[in-house]
């Protein structure tokens, strides 16, 4: 069954249903949106147990668009892309649990919401150049008007001319790294399967990858937050509606990540040799900086923005690797980060609803006030620092395992240090000031979350610790197909560098 167009339409017609419907609905528009985020995840999840490892792309959908350019609607599976379409509508049904902080224009929010949920899980779901890059496009212009419309805090107006300014720039580099592809290769076909196939048979010219390859590092880096693009990020999520926050930091923010594994890792290997050895480095300042300027923070969304930067380091770290280990590690990252980072968002949006603010110094005792908030919080936390049991934990550590082998052993040793020592003190900081001590004064008319985010809330939480016990569940798929695609790096004898690579399988 074509289940990937069920995920990615059911919302698209959410959004089009709610469009008919009067503002002052708001209980019909909720549950339309709920509705078919939920029944998103139901088919998300169908799909993810029936997945077969190793055989393939399956669940296609495949529409010829435009022939005379080779465009095609192409709907897909395999072992990277299937984990990461699960958590995109995990994270989607939750954010829109959490929408119900919005109180104006709550027609016109639920569209760009439904909007952005379907070109979220479109875009990891197609397998067709042009509908990945538009799908992105059709879920990120939304998230500009919503920050813009419905932010928070004093500095809205700033945060959304600067993520706009940024992320249009990344997206830009990485169009014109994509089209610099689509040329090189002389292929008929946007399609990412033909275009890998063309490439393994005949390499785009070195020369040509020199230049490619970074365009779509710096380019999707940028969508990222790599150091030192990365400002946009904590200040934007600091501003966001909680839904539109979950859903960015969680989900969309994977895009370049999967942009650099799927496309520009295959299509431009000798680039990526000459590129990743600074990727790494750059990897190791996003954990080095970022968590310092965490440890700085008063604010909780801007304590859980810059750590969220700062966990991008690992992904890239894995990235860098060049290996299947380490590759793998980062999918497993970018899935289990997705689910943090939607929680944390989640929880901060709820926590801000019942004491308009969101100042660490005033919010003592939280465990007392708010059992169930400050239970599910003290978990995010300890995700945050890498515990053992939570799906953080398996990929960090096989990201580690990877980089060392690919001769990163300086990077791996500063950002295993970063990890336990810096990210455990501004966490630890955050429990302290946070869940124990004297009960602030802001706590005196809060409530504990409504059985419908807690049950929201409850499934990102259930899913970290469900692929934090058995990562094999992910971890199957995404090494056979890492394996298949990308250039797996010999032991470098130089620490940092990378610098013989073997095509996987000969």
């Amino acid at each position: 069954m074509d289940w990937l167009l069920i995920i990615v339409l059911l919302p698209l017609l959410a959004a089009a249903a709610v469009g008919f419907i009067p503002d002052s609905q708001r209980r019909m528009i909720r549950g339309i949106t709920i509705g078919a985020s939920g029944l998103s995840l139901l088919c998300a999840l169908i799909a993810f147990c029936t997945f077969k490892v190793g055989s393939g792309l399956q669940f296609e959908t495949k529409v010829v668009w435009v022939e005379s350019l080779g465009l095609h609607f192409h709907l897909a599976a395999d072992g990277i892309n299937i984990g990461i379409i699960l958590m995109g509508a995990i994270v989607s049904f939750a954010a829109a649990c959490c929408a119900d902080d919005i109180t104006h224009r709550v027609k016109e929010f639920h569209v760009l919401l439904n909007l952005m949920i379907g070109g979220i899980l479109g875009t990891f779901a197609s397998m067709d150049l042009f509908f990945f890059y538009f799908f992105h496009e059709l879920a990120l212009v939304p998230t500009f008007i919503m920050i813009g419309v419905w932010g928070r805090g004093a500095n809205r107006n700033y945060a959304t001319y600067k993520i706009t300014l940024y992320l249009s720039l990344g997206a830009l580099l990485a169009l014109i790294g994509l089209i610099g592809v689509y040329v090189q290769t002389g292929a008929e076909s946007f399609s990412i399967p033909d275009l890998i196939a063309t490439v393994q048979e005949s390499p785009i010219d070195e020369s040509a990858q020199q230049w490619i390859f970074p365009l779509l590092m710096f380019g999707f880096g940028i969508l990222v937050s790599l150091w030192p693009f990365h400002t946009w990020a904590p200040l934007g999520y600091g501003a966001a509606p909680t839904a539109t926050a979950m859903l960015h930091a969680g989900v969309l923010k994977k895009f370049g990540l999967y942009g650099i594994i799927r496309v520009a890792i295959p299509m431009a290997p000798v680039g990526a040799q000459s590129w990743l050895g600074v990727l790494a480095w750059l990897a190791l300042a996003n954990l080095l900086f970022c968590g310092l300027v965490a440890v700085r923070q008063k604010d909780l969304n801007l304590l859980i923005g810059n750590s969220s930067v700062a966990h991008m380091g690992f992904i890239f770290l894995g990235i860098a690797s060049l290996n299947v280990i380490g590759l793998t590690g980062a999918v497993l990252v970018m899935i289990a980060h997705g689910l943090l980072a939607a929680l944390a968002f989640g929880l901060s949006g709820h926590l801000y609803r019942q004491t308009g603010s969101l100042d660490m110094s005033r919010m003592g005792g939280l465990l007392r006030q708010m059992p169930l908030a400050g239970s599910a919080l003290l978990m995010v936390l300890l995700a945050g620092c890498g515990l053992p049991g939570f799906a953080n934990f398996a990929g960090e550590v096989t990201i580690f395992f990877g980089a060392w082998a690919a001769g990163l052993k300086v990077v791996t040793v500063i950002a295993a240090w970063s990890a336990l020592v810096i990210g455990g003190l501004y966490m630890m900081r955050a429990i302290r000031n946070i869940l124990h001590g004297p009960r602030g004064d802001d706590w005196a008319k809060a409530s504990d979350v409504s059985p419908l985010i807690a049950t929201a809330l409850g499934l990102l939480l259930a899913a970290l610790l469900v692929f934090g016990f058995a990562p094999w569940l992910l971890t199957e798929g995404i090494k056979g197909e890492v394996t298949k695609s990308v250039l797996l790096p010999k032991p470098s004898a130089v620490a940092g560098q990378i610098q013989t690579t073997e095509v996987a399988g000969r």
